[in-house]
């Protein structure tokens, strides 16, 4: 009887264990869309490297009085082949999907906010060319897959990136 006692103690007290550490190390606290423009993409750490990142948003906040501050959104990648492509996207402006967890974990990154794909891409570059766009456009339009063309044209170079390593 005092076996299935302490039995049962020990099975709940590991059971109790992992879930508090699943709750705050791997539950999805929430999720959603950042956008804004690529700062920097690192791969960085002592004994896990990581990929961090930083994404300037549009707007200011005033820390103190009288002082204006960007607003900035420090995150983590887990997947190399998504910050391969962030780091060929620096300076551009994003929308990337982040899932927020409770705490970090060393091998995951140093923020609790972990991008794992890339929403949007938007090419300032054009929108400064509005007769170029405006072609664009009636030819995307008229095959039906616009932003299928732009989201080709970056992976093209990505792709020529990853093959010239």
């Amino acid at each position: 009887m005092k076996f299935k006692i302490i039995t049962f103690i020990i099975l709940s007290l590991l059971l109790s264990a992992a879930g508090f550490l699943y709750y705050r190390y791997y539950f999805v606290f929430g999720t959603g869309i950042k956008s804004g423009e690529l700062n920097q993409i690192v791969k960085k750490g002592y004994i896990f490297k990581t990929y961090e990142g930083r994404l300037i948003q549009a707007g200011f906040k005033g820390t103190q009085q009288n002082t204006i501050q960007s607003y900035e959104f420090n995150f983590s990648v887990e997947d190399e082949e998504i910050a391969k492509k962030l780091e060929r996207l620096g300076g551009k402006n994003l929308e990337l999907h982040y899932n927020e967890y409770m705490n970090v974990l060393p091998w995951r990154g140093n923020s609790v906010y972990i991008v794992d794909s890339i929403v949007a891409i938007k090419d300032e570059e054009h929108s400064s060319q509005p007769a170029k766009k405006a072609k664009q456009q009636e030819t995307a339009e008229s095959n039906g897959n616009a932003e299928e063309e732009e989201y080709d044209e970056v992976f093209k170079s990505l792709e020529y990136y990853n093959n010239e390593r």
